[in-house]
């Protein structure tokens, strides 16, 4: 080697980079020709010059190969010139061009000049030696790998043992190992093992160990590809060049990187296994050629043979002869690459692709599918394909994805289908499994492409195939896009069904049977779904729920969810047009979808073949023929097919909204043109089912309303107008109600009509009023009146409507007309059925509420007409004074309904009558009557308060509300169950029911979470958080105070998501009260009130765990302090008011504490003890002072409820961890403010300790480190002047007399400069106040502290304690039991000691 070094190395005319020799200059192989011929040949072929990224077969092939030297003369074959006669040239040495193209791969800057690779600055930066040049060549961005591997087979085949050494050298670098092998070592295979174990060793003490595959450096970016592609050029020149089975090259690698890839170090590992299975790869693409070159021999024998039988002759025998010698060669070159491989596969890839490291396995699985493309023929079978069959169910998202990829690349070989059909079989389930619930998007979507190659092998079950195509309605856009094109696959499947028999089928016969399958599918798919998810099988149930939409529920809860939803909602027939429009035609062809549904499918079917045969083409009245029943609709699939027709014209206006000016309008004329003439027929088609007019009411929302003026049909308007008001008035139900008054909108929104629409609108509202009066007339007292149930059902509805008109339109004027007090105005007559809530009739109810929405609605109305005048005019006056009156009676009424004592009212009439009052208080609310830039709006004039009882009343209708939804809903945990866990843990000890019970509790808390997700379930859920965000509202609007919202924050964390926005929205609010409005005593109140309601409901067995407590502790705890950038604290409150906080937590769970122990109810003392974990995350502004506050008021309580806190029992844990955040907190503000000092350990005996966070607190509670310690301290005189000091001092020490802490232990220095301040009357003691009970000492400052024993201290309390007298000991004071006391005015004069 030192001979090849010290050698001048061989020039190129091409841009390359120096590479190091492999062995003697004189022992390389002569090249032959001259070097201009093979650089020549180099710069024809060499495809690095070309392009830059991931190398496939064709580059490969396309690179240089070097070749055997045939005996005889005789040059490599080239493009390049023919080699003179003589000796070649002397070699020149490679060198990097300045200038050029094709110097290294594309995008990389060539190397020379600046951009020279540097392998020693290399080193420095990451620690990996640059000895080894292949490693360095792989590294470098501009190195010729090509020629890189050249060189090293040239070498190998003149010093197989140096090469080799080089070779696994370079491993070891991209390992990020230092270490190396020699020529003998490497070929030693039996000290493998041994060697590797002593350069893991060497490994394991370095922790910045960092390796190329996972680093992120810049340097390292490419080295991954560039390690790929150095072993896939390696591995197919050195087959090319029979190397790869004459030499010893791939035994040696396997015996290393295969030992390597088994090491406890994961850098060692990862590498090792990124390598061989890199090297199988390649050996594949190897594999795949001696395949293809077996084939073509095997065809030139079989042809020789035929030539044979009719030409026989020692040619022809001596041809046959050469091609059996050639195939026994491919043989055995077969023979070497499969024992290759499988070497590779039980070596390397059967063991790592359960790694416990996700990264190996995915790089496992996705080499397995490289495999499968590479080389199907050998592992495409049933003993590989397991392997990824069982990686679908790893825990990683990235290996079930690579595994689910792999298999997208295996069902793409349609010919070795067959060898797949066992492994389908087996993990169908699974992929399906995947595809409908695995938590990554990524993955659903990946899964889906390989089902639907699998079933375009016809290998899914009927069961699967449905089961996939109800992603069509997944919440996911991506899903439902994914499963498309399966589901148009079983659409064309199905309209071909229909079609057959028919030989001459036309295609507008094929476009109906495309629209009778999509809506046979999408109603058999919905069925299925709603099957599942309701779990129930009545056919009208199917049938309602197939053609509902996110607006659709059931009838009783109709009329709430109605003002609850949004109108435009999409339903899932509309997403799933949007994720079909691509796929199948049917879905966008609004035209043929609209003759369809206007056919009458619900005439007779017989001979419709002979009418179909004696119909003719154009001719008019389709429904006077039978309809074929190769597209006769069933009803339900007509109401989904309108859904489809809704949803495909607003999506083809959408389309055309971005098209082109001109071709938009064109669009939407045509659209309009054709609606114009089908409207008529789909209003009379349609009028009984409410849930299909409620698709057909939709209709005129998407036409353009003025062509109607264009074409001159006025009079199609009107009779437009008609038939929506008749589908108005003639219908109840929100479903219609609300299309319908959009439309009526819509329709009053067309100003070129306004004629036609004043007109319409009048006799709308003379409808409305005659039939209100109609019902009501002859009746004196309306508010005891008795009425019939159908007239009870028309009141309800009249409301109904009146509530859903009055909503879009302004009615003031006909809702106080009576004609000069001839009759009742409408006003009265609502006014009238509002009252007969109190009477608390059930059937009643939705009448009651909806009257109470058409009141408030009025006076909303009127507010708006309100004027800001300071003196009015005097019919300003009267208009503002019949607002008033209005609303105050209105007012009454709805105070009394929602939080009323004596009123007897149904729950709904409750509910709509809190949701109205506190509507009326937001707009009248005095905060929200002044603009913001200080004028007052119209409602001041009329501003309005809630009082203090009301709210206190409002927060406790919202507290039902909870309780009522929480066990409605939620449910919770009985007291029964809890007694029945206790009689099962008996007589075990009371860590161990704690433990037990824990688990129990975990148990339960699995199976409830997987809560059911039924429409019932969500209308609950809706009508629930309606209430909510009302009261939410009138919070925010400061119509309610803020401080009756710990009933919301109570329940933080168990209601579900959209309760817990609301309680975030709560808490910001209280953050801003506090932060910036110095309302801090606000966040007191309403922390403890939290905290200490929602831990109650734990303590109640309504909750099994504290989580949802813990949770708000930690949402509260952001109303402490607001950060900003880089976590500075910008805003803090004030550490009073946290002190507090803690100080009535602790109080309060002391006396429950006390209770349990009284009672001796140890689980009930056990969950009390949970409340600490509440209090940790509440410590976050918590300054050392207030630390030992409240560390010492903890104590306290603790004392008075006589319980003993243990050091071992698990039940005691979060007291500790409590304990030992305060400490940490004291430990952290010391280090902070204290100056740096030496420090010098204390007695290793006195102050030993197994928890080194422990010693940490101690430290930290002690205040500042001690002093360096002194054989023998002087003791201190005590006067006059250093005896307040001195007292102070032994305060000083006793304010902490915790068991777990050491007293806080000060310098002199310290002591002095902080002891007026800390020390002096207007300061007094931190600890003074709380700790003046259990302590008698302290009185005067000159007493001597004696401390009160609480509870038994363990080892390691009196360990700290001995270590803290020790360390009071240094400083040379005397805190002994046995000193007498010096009384006041007295000097002590005290003999010095002298020392020898």
């Amino acid at each position: 080697m030192s001979d090849a070094e010290g050698s001048a190395p061989r020039r190129s005319q091409r841009e390359r980079k120096t590479v190091e020799k492999y062995g003697s200059q004189d022992a390389k192989r002569k090249r032959q020709g001259t070097d201009t011929e093979g650089d020549d040949v180099d710069e024809v072929t060499d495809p690095e010059n070309e392009r830059d990224g991931e190398i496939d077969e064709d580059d490969v092939e396309s690179a240089p190969r070097l070749k055997r030297k045939p005996s005889g003369a005789g040059g490599r074959k080239g493009k390049g010139k023919a080699p003179e006669a003589g000796p070649p040239p002397a070699k020149k040495p490679r060198v990097a061009k300045t200038s050029g193209k094709g110097t290294g791969r594309r995008g990389r800057k060539p190397a020379g000049v600046d951009g020279m690779f540097d392998a020693t600055k290399l080193a420095e930066d990451t620690k990996i030696s640059g000895d080894n040049s292949l490693f360095n060549a792989v590294v470098n961005p501009s190195a010729a790998v090509q020629s890189t591997v050249e060189d090293f087979l040239e070498s190998l085949s003149q010093s197989p043992a140096l090469a080799q050494a080089e070779l696994i050298n370079s491993v070891f670098r991209a390992c990020g190992c230092n270490d190396s092998v020699d020529s003998d070592q490497v070929m030693d295979y039996d000290g493998v093992v041994d060697a590797l174990d002593d350069f893991t060793e060497g490994l394991k003490k370095d922790d910045t160990h960092v390796y190329p595959l996972t680093s992120k450096l810049p340097v390292f970016k490419r080295f991954r590809h560039s390690l790929s592609e150095f072993i896939e050029r390696l591995i197919s020149s050195s087959a090319e060049l029979r190397l790869l089975y004459t030499t010893d090259l791939m035994s040696t690698l396997q015996t290393w990187v295969i030992a390597m890839s088994s090491s406890q170090l994961r850098s060692f590992r990862h590498t090792a296994s990124v390598i061989a299975l890199e090297m199988e790869t390649a050996l594949c693409d190897v594999a795949a050629k001696v395949e293809k070159e077996a084939e073509v021999v095997g065809r030139q024998k079989e042809g020789e043979r035929k030539r044979k039988a009719g030409n026989k002759g020692k040619g022809a025998e001596g041809r046959e002869k050469e091609l059996d010698a050639k195939a026994k060669e491919i043989r055995e070159r077969r023979s070497k690459v499969a024992e290759f491989l499988k070497e590779f596969v039980d070596g390397v890839f059967v063991h790592r692709y359960r790694d416990l490291d996700p990264t190996i396995r995915a790089e496992c699985v996705r080499s397995m599918g490289q495999w499968f493309k590479k080389y199907p023929s050998h592992f495409l079978d049933g003993s590989y394909l397991r392997y990824v069959g069982w990686v679908l169910s790893d825990s990683n998202t990235q290996v079930r994805l690579e595994a689910v990829k792999s298999l997208i690349s295996a069902y793409e070989k349609a010919d070795y289908i067959g060898s797949m059909h066992h492994f389908t079989d087996r993990f169908k389930p699974r992929l399906v499994e995947m595809a409908t619930g695995d938590t990554e998007l990524a993955v659903r979507v990946a899964v889906i492409q390989v089902l639907q190659a699998i079933d375009g092998h016809a290998l899914l079950e009927d069961e699967q195939r449905e089961e996939l195509c109800l992603l069509v309605f997944d919440e996911e856009a991506k899903v439902r896009k994914a499963v498309s094109g399966f589901v148009a696959n079983v659409w064309q499947e199905t309209a071909d069904e229909r079609l057959v028999g028919r030989s001459k089928a036309t295609q507008s016969d094929k476009d109906k049977a495309g629209i009778k399958a999509l809506g046979t599918l999408l109603v058999k798919w919905s069925r299925a779904l709603d099957k599942r998810a309701q779990g129930s099988s009545n056919e009208d149930d199917e049938e309602r729920s197939v053609t509902s939409d996110e607006r659709g529920s059931k009838p009783p809860r109709l009329k709430e969810m109605a003002s609850l939803l949004s109108t435009q909602q999409k339903s899932r027939t509309a997403l799933a047009v949007e994720a079909l429009w691509d796929e199948i035609d049917a879905v966008g062809d609004w035209e043929t979808l609209l003759d369809v549904l206007l056919l009458d499918h619900s005439a007779a079917a017989t001979q419709s073949s002979n009418s179909r045969g004696k119909r003719k083409k154009g001719e008019d009245g389709p429904e006077e023929a039978a309809v074929d029943e190769a597209w006769r609709l069933e009803e339900v699939e007509e109401g989904v097919l309108l859904e489809v027709l809704v949803a495909a014209i607003r999506k083809t206006r959408a389309d055309a909204a971005g098209s082109k000016k001109g071709e938009e309008e064109t669009i939407v004329s045509d659209i309009t043109r054709a609606l114009i003439k089908a409207l008529p027929r789909l209003f009379v088609k349609h009028q009984t089912d409410e849930r299909r007019i409620a698709e057909v009411l939709v209709i005129p929302q998407l036409m353009n309303l003025d062509m109607y003026l264009e074409m001159r049909m006025i009079a199609a308007y009107a009779s437009l107008w008609d038939d929506v008001t008749k589908q108005f008035l003639s219908h109840s139900s929100p479903i219609v109600l609300s299309p319908a008054v959009s439309t009526i909108r819509h329709l009053l929104d067309a100003t070129s009509l306004s004629n036609t629409n004043n007109t319409k609108v009048l006799e709308l509202e003379d409808e409305l009023s005659s039939s209100l009066r109609e019902i009501v007339g002859g009746r004196d007292e309306l508010e005891v009146a008795s009425f019939s149930e159908d007239e009870v059902l028309s009141l309800a509805s009249i409301c109904a409507r009146l509530a859903a008109f009055v909503g879009m339109r302004n009615m003031t004027a006909w809702m106080e007309e009576s004609e000069g007090g001839k009759q009742s105005s409408a006003w009265d007559i609502i006014n009238a059925l509002v009252d007969r809530g109190r009477l608390g009739y059930k059937e009643e109810e939705a009448m009651v509420e909806q009257a109470i929405q058409v009141l408030t609605l009025h006076i909303v109305w009127k507010a708006k007409g309100l004027t800001t005048a300071a003196e009015p005019t005097e019919e300003e006056g009267k208009y503002r004074e019949t607002v008033r009156e209005q609303r105050d009676s209105l007012l009454e009424k709805l105070l009394e309904y929602a939080v009323g004592t004596q009123s007897n009212t149904q729950d709904g009439v409750k509910r709509a009558a809190f949701q109205n009052l506190m509507n009326l208080h937001i707009l009248f609310c005095p905060v929200q009557t002044v603009a913001p830039d200080g004028t007052n709006l119209p409602t001041a004039s009329l501003s309005l308060a809630l009082d203090d009882e009301a709210q206190y009343r409002c927060a406790g209708f919202i507290q039902a509300e909870i309780e009522r939804y929480s066990e409605e809903v939620i449910g919770s945990v009985s007291l029964q169950e809890n007694l029945a866990d206790d009689e099962d843990s008996a007589g075990s000890e009371a860590e161990d029911n704690s433990g037990s019970s824990k688990g129990k509790t975990k148990q339960r808390k699995g199976i409830q979470e997987p809560r059911s997700t039924s429409r019932s379930q969500l209308e609950r859920e809706y009508l629930f958080i309606g209430t909510m965000t009302t009261f939410l509202r009138a919070i925010r609007t400061g119509a309610i105070n803020v401080r009756h919202a710990d009933v919301l924050l109570a329940h933080f964390g168990r209601l579900g998501p959209s309760f817990d926005v609301c309680c975030k929205v709560i808490v910001e609010q209280v953050r801003e009260e506090g932060l910036f409005n110095g309302n801090g005593q606000l966040v007191v109140d309403m922390v403890t009130r939290a905290t200490q309601e929602s831990f109650s409901l734990l303590l109640d067995g309504i909750e099994n765990t504290e989580e949802h407590s813990v949770a708000l502790a930690r949402l509260l705890s952001s109303c402490f302090l607001m950060r900003g950038a880089q976590l500075a604290v910008i805003r803090r409150l004030d550490p009073k008011f946290v002190n507090e906080i803690h100080v009535d937590s602790l109080t309060w769970i002391g006396k429950r504490l006390a209770t349990y122990e009284n009672n001796d109810n140890k689980r009930g003392r056990n969950k009390a003890l949970l409340f600490f974990k509440v209090l940790i995350p509440l410590l976050a502004a918590v300054d050392s002072r207030d630390a030992l506050r409240i560390k010492a008021h903890m104590e306290q309580v603790l004392a008075q409820a006589k319980v003993q806190p243990s050091a071992t029992s698990k039940p005691w844990e979060p007291q500790r961890l409590y304990e030992k955040r305060l400490g940490n907190v004291v430990s952290k503000d010391k280090a902070a403010t204290s100056k740096p000092r030496k420090k010098k350990a204390l007695k290793s005996t006195e102050l030993a300790s197994s928890d080194d966070d422990e010693e940490h607190e101690v430290a930290g509670l002690a205040g500042e480190t001690a002093a360096p310690v002194k054989s023998r301290p002087r003791p201190r005189r005590v006067t006059r002047a250093t005896a307040a000091e001195l007292t102070s001092e032994e305060s000083e020490l006793t304010e902490d007399p915790s068991g777990n802490e050491a007293a806080n232990v000060s310098t002199p220095n310290a002591r002095n400069k902080r002891g007026a301040s800390v020390h002096s009357e207007e300061h007094p003691s931190p600890l003074a106040s709380p700790t003046q009970l259990k302590y008698s000492a302290l009185t005067n400052g000159h007493t001597t502290p004696k401390q009160v024993q609480k509870r038994a201290r363990s080892e390691d309390e009196e360990s700290v304690l001995s270590g803290l007298s020790s360390g009071l000991g240094s400083e040379g004071r005397d805190v002994s039991v046995s000193r007498p006391p010096v009384v006041e005015g007295e000097i002590q004069i005290k003999r010095k000691r002298i020392r020898h």
